[in-house]
């Protein structure tokens, strides 16, 4: 169980002169108006530091808080490796199955709040699927953040991953140049995927080992785009391996009930280059290419292991 979690706002012109259940019934949709009084009658929304009732008029400039009870969280590892520290700013490595942010029923059990047990002040500037491990850097200031954050929209960060996807592309090296966005999907709504009225997406992929009927690949991405490599890969014709959500063509199963946070592939942030400096995150064993080559009946070479994380600085 987690403490649960505050949620605080300072009253501001729109809101004043509402009623208190008035305003949080139509500003928080999440929760009905009859779910709203449950929590004021619980004592779950405080005004100005009192309990309210649900009546009182708002004026600007008050202090709402919404306290969301303590929940069970689902499990996932909890420890990351730290890669690199610079001024105001730390890379880590997220290992697969832990979040990065909270949503989904995960608050404590994500690498933000993980990260803040050791630097307070720490957030990270981009971010993996749950299920994606590696490099992911963090911000420790507000003026780190801002100058790092412009070179992710600048793209001048240079990011490298490494997938096992199905099939066996007939090139060595191929780029997918196609448009990600929201699609309808009845789980969700909506969901990101291949779709001609989204943004633009580039992924350049190159075959680092083939093995019967999968491939090892590397790719680089010029932009960052919700899920961009699992959508791009599978509408090349090669779905990540055990992805149970987007099939070829880039797009779900429209009867399927998966969704983004479930596991079952291999997608790990395996570089970041950025300001001269070049971070790698070790590969976890099923992404060397001893893996495959073992099912090629080749053997796993002798002493063969990850390689450590690296830093240095890049040409």
């Amino acid at each position: 169980m987690n403490a649960g979690f505050r949620y605080q706002e300072r009253v501001d012109r729109r809101g004043a002169g509402q009623r208190v259940l008035d305003y949080l019934a139509a500003r928080y949709r999440h929760s009905t108006r009859g779910r709203w009084q449950q929590h004021l009658a619980a004592g779950r929304v405080t005004l100005d530091g009192v309990s309210a009732r649900g009546d009182e008029r708002l004026r600007e400039r008050q202090r709402l808080i919404y306290f969301r009870e303590p929940w069970e969280e689902p499990s996932a590892p909890l420890d990351f490796g730290v890669l690199a520290t610079g001024p105001g700013w730390v890379a880590v490595d997220k290992p697969s199955g832990l979040p990065t942010l909270p949503g989904g029923g995960f608050l404590e059990h994500t690498l933000l709040h993980q990260l803040r047990r050791r630097h307070p002040t720490a957030s990270p500037l981009h971010r993996l699927g749950r299920f994606t491990s590696g490099v992911v850097l963090c911000a420790l200031d507000r003026a780190t953040a801002a100058r790092l954050t412009a070179l992710f929209v600048e793209r001048a960060v240079y990011k490298r991953y490494r997938a096992l996807a199905c099939g066996s592309p007939a090139l060595d090296r191929f780029e997918v140049d196609l448009a990600i966005g929201p699609v309808p999907y009845p789980p969700l709504d909506t969901i990101h995927a291949a779709s001609a009225e989204g943004r633009p997406a580039l992924s350049s992929v190159s075959v680092v080992e083939r093995g019967p009927d999968r491939f090892l690949a590397d790719v680089v991405i010029a932009t960052g785009r919700p899920h961009q490599i699992r959508v791009h890969l599978a509408a090349a014709g090669h779905p990540l391996v055990g992805d149970p959500l987007y099939r070829s063509g880039g797009l779900p199963d429209p009867q399927g009930t998966a969704v983004p946070g479930d596991g079952g592939y291999l997608l790990h942030a395996a570089e970041l280059r950025f300001e001269g400096l070049r971070i790698q995150a070790p590969l976890p064993r099923q992404l060397l290419p001893a893996a495959l080559r073992s099912e090629r009946g080749q053997g796993h070479p002798s002493g063969a292991e990850t390689p450590l994380a690296t830093v240095t600085e890049s040409a």
